[in-house]
């Protein structure tokens, strides 16, 4: 039903997936008791392509007949469904004409179905196992496509493939954690410029008012945090504050570092020390 090439005078199965090849052959041969022969091709980028041709009329009409197919109308037949399973169906007709990306690359599953009612009721087959599926046309082909990580995983699940559902939730774990290890980097990276650049502006600050009035004219209290921050660029405010004589805390070091700054700023404008 979703092979290329499905009319009274041809049917074409094709596929780029070898394994799909042996089951499509292995399937055939077991229903109608014919072995049909494969044409092997490579494609550009040396892709290897299998396609399965069958042009006798005898075939085609017993094709026709077993899967009660009607002449020029492509349509799925809910008796076969029903006889089978809608799991068994969709899986046949993920090897006819489905695909899936790798996971560590996007997130995508698609269908290339040649007709678009057939398209139209593959969504409305989907649906009903609760997977909303989008669609596009691509070089003549109606493509059904899922992207959402969670829907692929139920399709698969859905098909018989629960070890590719493993693989893909592996990845999507490895993504998470990646990704959050990522901004945690990202953050501290950023932390660290912040207190550099801090540090720089205060140790500049220390230095103009060394150089115009000297540390000495500052109290006590200020002199002590301005050397420790020229001996120590890497220091956080915190680790400034506990390795005071008296300790103080980090918004207390902070304080006096402003009263550094607006004493620096005073300078520069040609004002004199004022720690008030």
């Amino acid at each position: 039903m979703f092979s290329r090439s499905l009319d009274p005078n041809r049917i074409c199965f094709q596929t780029e997936s070898s394994t799909a090849a042996e089951v499509f052959s292995h399937l055939f041969s077991n229903v109608f008791r014919i072995r049909i022969d494969c044409q092997t091709s490579v494609r550009r980028g040396g892709t290897e392509f299998f396609s399965f041709e069958i042009t006798d009329p005898e075939t085609i009409s017993a094709v026709y007949s077993t899967y009660h197919f009607i002449e020029k109308i492509r349509t799925i037949d809910s008796e076969i469904i029903a006889t089978n399973s809608l799991g068994v169906f969709t899986a046949g007709v993920f090897l006819a004409c489905g695909s899936v990306n790798d996971p560590a690359k996007e997130y995508h599953l698609e269908f290339s179905v040649p007709e678009e009612m057939l398209a139209e009721e593959l969504c409305i087959l989907l649906a009903d196992i609760g997977v909303n599926a989008g669609k596009v046309v691509r070089r003549g082909q109606h493509i059904v496509y899922i992207k959402d990580s969670e829907s692929i995983e139920d399709t698969l699940t859905f098909i018989g493939a629960q070890q590719c559902t493993l693989e893909l939730m592996n990845v999507k774990i490895y993504k998470d954690v990646r990704n959050k290890a990522n901004r945690i980097a990202n953050c501290d990276a950023a932390n660290i410029d912040k207190v550099v650049n801090a540090a720089m502006k205060q140790i500049e600050d220390i230095k103009l008012i060394e150089r115009v009035s000297g540390l000495d004219s500052l109290s006590d209290e200020l002199r002590e945090v301005a050397e420790l921050r020229l001996d120590n660029i890497d220091m956080s405010l915190q680790e400034i504050g506990e390795n005071l004589t008296e300790p103080i805390s980090r918004s207390g070091v902070n304080h006096r570092f402003k009263k550094l700054a607006k004493i620096a700023d005073s300078l520069r404008t040609g004002g004199k020390t004022d720690e008030s």
